[in-house]
């Protein structure tokens, strides 16, 4: 079947999205933002994606986060994602917020993996060809390479913004001392850091307990959240048992073994507390991290539009009492 030639909805800025400064800068992301980690691979039907995707931006999320290696396999969530630039997204790419990243394992060697420069130039130029883009609004470093001097790895995101294919700079998953030098090394050569992206949700509190949050803002840049529904924990799918076809029954990103008893009723306790604010355990989840403007977007994946719907409405509510902040600390600090 020939897909119709997509036009994007003319209120796609005027149903409700919100929007967020990013640190000292110009940038403006979406409260929520695309990931493309997992369901937009090779292994997904092209149509869905492509339905997701455009769904996405008629709801005023402008903002789709990918990485080298996203798929499976890797590479294909950026070739996905290509295609549908092509075929549907081309006429509104200034509108878009495009980032892509390289740090963890792509291809085979030394110069498929971490942080030298040859791989993160080379990693770009890849991702460009495949998302079949001139430039990315955002180029990150994925991770800290403790064995690559920090230097190269920085004068690397200096060096590809300087030359056009990328916007602006960010790093992912630096701890916070390397998070200062990366800071500090970016400012002195005039490409800013803009965004620190990490993992951070109820469950998982490091950028708290780290200082990371409030590290970013010191430094005039944004913070945004992965992972914010902890690969599913948060989703309600495990209030009884595992299920069959959850990423915790393949005992991959998050591990059978640690769905315990104990876990499972202190995730009915934050059940209950969702159903009091009328809102869905995953919706209260993804509103509990933008509940302060230390976090600029938080990233969600989605496997349907209706599961994307669902996520959409949790910026509807993202005030807490401190009543309520203490129940969800109990709850999952224990």
């Amino acid at each position: 079947m020939i897909n119709p030639v997509y036009s994007a909805a003319e209120d796609r800025y005027e149903n409700g999205m919100k929007y967020r400064r990013c640190g000292s800068s110009g940038i403006i992301l979406p409260e929520i933002s695309l990931g493309l980690w997992q369901n937009f691979g090779d292994t997904a039907p092209l149509a869905r994606s492509r339905e997701m995707i455009l769904h996405a931006f008629d709801n005023g999320i402008c903002h789709f986060d990918l990485a080298n290696n996203y798929g499976p396999s890797y590479g294909s969530a950026e070739a996905t994602f290509g295609r549908i630039m092509d075929s549907d997204l081309r006429p509104y790419r200034d509108e878009l917020f495009i980032s892509t990243k390289a740090g963890y394992d792509m291809w085979p060697g030394p110069y498929g993996d971490k942080g030298s420069r040859k791989y993160l130039i080379s990693s770009l130029e890849q991702s460009l060809k495949r998302m079949k883009l001139d430039y990315v609004d955002i180029f990150y470093s994925h991770r800290f390479d403790p064995d690559t001097p920090l230097e190269e790895t920085m004068q690397a995101l200096v060096d590809i913004v300087r030359s056009g294919k990328a916007l602006y700079a960010g790093i992912s998953n630096y701890p916070a001392e390397a998070a200062a030098t990366a800071y500090s090394y970016l400012k002195s050569h005039d490409v800013p850091c803009l965004l620190h992206q990490v993992k951070y949700n109820m469950m998982h509190r490091d950028p708290e307990t780290e200082g990371l949050l409030s590290q970013a803002r010191e430094h005039g840049s944004g913070f945004i959240a992965f992972s914010p529904l902890a690969q599913g924990l948060l989703t309600g799918r495990y209030l009884e048992s595992i299920p069959s076809d959850s990423r915790a029954s393949r005992d991959a990103s998050l591990k059978k073994d640690s769905i315990t008893p104990d876990l499972i009723q202190r995730l009915k306790g934050l059940k209950a507390l969702a159903d009091e604010r009328g809102q869905s355990l995953a919706q209260m989840a993804l509103a509990w991290v933008l509940k302060d403007d230390l976090v600029t977007s938080v990233i969600v994946g989605a496997s349907s539009t209706s599961q994307l719907m669902d996520n959409l409405k949790a910026a509807d509510n993202t005030r807490f009492s401190a009543e309520e902040l203490e129940i969800i600390n109990k709850l999952t600090r224990a």
